[in-house]
């Protein structure tokens, strides 16, 4: 069986919108301008990974649960995301939760031909996972490693840290093996676009700052720089348009410590994209760059929690706490991409949007509804955020994205307890405004009542602890 939220079940309601009564006098509660002229950063989508083998996870449920799982996660029936991220895997076997290498057996030396294999179980059914989300309109494929092979590295371990042989402050008996390194991400590309698959960024770190049990490399930004140096050329020696991702830092701050050391190295125009972590560090400002900026990957650790709103007890894992992450990503880091952790799993704390149980029990959390908001059906790649300014409450969180076809997006959240009356000016509602509701009793419900104030607003009743968004 199958398990959904009820509300999912619903017919979706028709969109209201009136006439005010005469002598209407104006709004009475929080007042929301958006002002289309002021454009911040460009938005190019939002994701999640099925690394660690839960591509196969979802490659072994029924085929309704399947379908369920891939809709909610990748079409305009769910969260509506566009970019998927893969693990590059380093390990020597493929038992569950490790992702198999490329080229698992050391070669004769680091100068010798590295003896790759095909991509292990598909690359551990993330090949199959990229065609799925393909189909359903993901645009965008990240491919990113963990660590190099063990036989790259000083300690001789994918896990447990380390650092690739070859950057500063490394001395290795076995010589330099960053072009190895290079030429095996190659390979990994080559072997996708010889799937049919497109690779659209690479990276070759994951939170190098941390010295973890399971795969990892560390790197500060001068080692980053001196690899970036070896494989910008090789990439582009093969003909291969991928461009380079770095370094996904386990939070900001460490991030930002790492993109100042490929910035002092004079490396920052070989990358792509800057990718940071939420963990660590929350994202709360914007980076010094002019490259485009990714979180790439966050969830929370507390036991399993599906609910939006759980109370008042301070849940990390609410919907509504992550509909404020996400806002605050865009809104106040200026990011250009996000991505959750994982999408669907088998997991037993919140590090997934769906949760997974044998080959047919799937259910879906809040958090996958608060990411609803943010995607591909109300954004599209290319768009930009806009100005949205709030008067009249500090209880509203307010997002704007126009498009390029001249529609605009614009997310409220309300945190108070209380409904409120929003008046949201600035935009052409000759043709009214389409809404959706999430909240304790909605998920992402189509036709909350709008009404229509004069030629240039709207006024809606925003229930507490909810997030409604317009689309005019």
């Amino acid at each position: 069986m199958v398990a959904a939220l009820t509300a999912l079940s619903a017919a979706l309601l028709v969109a209201v919108v009136q006439a005010n009564p005469p002598g209407y006098g104006g709004p009475s509660g929080p007042v929301i301008k958006v002002d289309t002229n002021c454009k911040y950063q460009e938005y190019d989508g939002t994701g999640v990974s099925e690394a660690f083998q839960r591509g196969l996870v979802i490659h072994e449920l029924n085929a309704a649960a399947q379908n369920l799982v891939l809709d909610f996660l990748f079409t305009t029936k769910g969260a509506g995301m566009t970019i998927l991220r893969n693990g590059l895997g380093s390990a020597t076997s493929d038992p569950f939760d490790l992702m198999k290498s490329i080229a698992p057996v050391a070669p004769a030396s680091n100068s010798s031909a590295l003896n790759f294999i095909p991509l292990p179980r598909e690359d551990e059914y993330q090949v199959w996972l990229s065609h799925q989300a393909i189909s359903r309109g993901v645009n965008t494929i990240y491919a990113d490693a963990w660590s190099a092979d063990g036989y790259m590295k000083t300690n001789g371990t994918d896990s447990y840290g380390g650092y690739l042989c070859g950057v500063t402050g490394t001395s290795c008996a076995s010589g330099d093996w960053r072009q190895s390194y290079a030429n095996k991400i190659v390979k990994y590309i080559q072997d996708y676009a010889a799937n049919g698959i497109t690779v659209k960024y690479v990276g070759f770190l994951n939170e190098p700052d941390l010295n973890t049990t399971y795969a990892s490399m560390q790197s500060d930004g001068r080692q980053a720089a001196d690899f970036i140096e070896v494989l910008y050329p090789t990439l582009a020696k093969a003909g291969l348009k991928t461009q380079i991702a770095c370094c996904d830092g386990s939070g900001w701050q460490q991030e930002r410590e790492r993109l100042t050391g490929i910035q002092l190295a004079g490396d920052e125009s070989k990358l792509g994209l800057v990718t940071a972590h939420g963990y660590s560090d929350y994202p709360s400002y914007p980076f010094n760059t002019t490259k485009h900026v990714w979180q790439t990957e966050w969830s929370t650790f507390d036991p399993i929690n599906y609910a939006w709103y759980s109370g008042g007890n301070g849940f990390q894992s609410d919907g509504i706490t992550w509909a404020n992450n996400i806002h605050n990503l865009f809104a106040v880091s200026n990011a250009n991409g996000h991505l959750y952790w994982w999408g669907a799993a088998n997991t037993t704390d919140n590090q997934s949007l769906m949760f997974v149980n044998g080959t047919s029990e799937v259910r879906v959390t809040g958090r996958l509804w608060a990411h609803a908001h943010f995607g591909k059906q109300f954004i599209r790649a290319g768009a930009y955020r806009v100005d949205a300014t709030v008067t009249g409450s500090t209880a509203l969180n307010v997002t704007a994205f126009e498009n390029t076809d001249g529609s605009t997006a614009v997310q409220v959240i309300n945190n108070s307890n209380d409904t409120l009356s929003v008046h949201l000016q600035g935009l052409n509602f000759h043709h009214g405004a389409q809404t959706w509701l999430t909240n304790n009793l909605h998920n992402l419900t189509e036709g909350y009542a709008a009404t229509r104030h004069g030629q240039n607003g709207v006024v809606a009743q925003v229930p507490g602890k909810s997030l409604l968004s317009f689309v005019c």
